[in-house]
């Protein structure tokens, strides 16, 4: 009877360094949340924000998330993970928690841009809160679609 041999040892795959991240789902959907929730950011604070209590919270979220995945990228981008398994867990964690604040933060930007309909300056006012809620769902999508995919590699 011949043996099989041992069973073959599933090797997870190793976390990108370098350049190897952009090109690497779901480390590729970095940049873009980057740049869309920049893109949050000027566009909430090229309307005066006239909703303070409501768009404060989304420069917060935006501002503040695009800070933490740029160092999150400049950490892969210069090999700091080490291959550790925790920082898949600590970037899944991340980006499920980021996701979640960044959907409350574009609702409360589609209230507010319903509200600028009718106020001073509305029309530039209503067209800059319109994109900046587009940027907001679209990023909102990215940040989700980066948390999920890590499970499926």
């Amino acid at each position: 009877m011949a043996s099989a041999g041992p069973p073959a040892a599933t090797t997870q795959p190793a976390l990108p360094s370098g350049t190897a991240v952009l090109r690497t789902i779901p480390y590729a959907f970095i940049l873009p949340e980057i740049f869309c929730g920049t893109w949050v950011w000027i566009l909430v604070a090229a309307t005066s924000v006239s909703f303070p209590l409501l768009q404060g919270w989304v420069m917060y979220v935006s501002l503040t998330s695009s800070l933490i995945s740029l160092l999150l990228l400049l950490s892969y981008l210069f090999g700091l993970h080490r291959n550790s398994e925790n920082w898949k867990v600590l970037d899944s964690l991340y980006h499920g928690a980021t996701a979640i604040l960044y959907m409350s933060a574009a609702v409360l930007q589609a209230n507010a841009t319903i509200h600028s309909e009718s106020g001073p300056n509305s029309p530039l006012n209503y067209h800059l809160n319109s994109a900046a809620s587009l940027f907001a769902f679209i990023t909102t999508f990215l940040y989700i679609l980066h948390a999920f995919s890590i499970y499926y590699q």
